[in-house]
């Protein structure tokens, strides 16, 4: 079976518990590095690894420890009280128009 699956990776700049925590070191890396490194050590799984962000420090973050930042999350999905849904429809829908595929499975990290 040749199933198309997204590796979506939400990282929002605005956490007020733990502001700018996507970012902050966390035993010498930003906490966001060992999330797209686990996400690139299943690479072959997934059609695509990308995160995304409302924020140009996350993107770029993203982008050195070898995720896709393909977009920036428009301001409408990027508030602190949206549901995640929208987040997930916005990613899906932009991948599957940039590659001409339909996706299968979305999976969440």
């Amino acid at each position: 079976m040749n199933e198309k699956i997204l590796a979506l990776i939400p990282a929002r700049g605005g956490s007020k518990g733990v502001p700018r925590k996507n970012v902050r070191p966390v035993a010498g890396k930003p906490l966001l590095a060992y999330t797209v490194e686990t996400a690139l050590g299943a690479r072959e799984l997934f059609h695509r690894i990308i995160v995304s962000t409302d924020d140009e420090e996350i993107a770029a973050v993203a982008r050195e420890c070898g995720a896709e930042v393909p977009f920036m999350r428009p301001a409408d999905l990027a508030g602190d009280r949206i549901p995640m849904i929208p987040v997930i429809q916005h990613a899906v829908r932009f991948v599957e128009e940039q590659d001409g595929v339909r996706l299968d499975w979305v999976l969440l990290l």
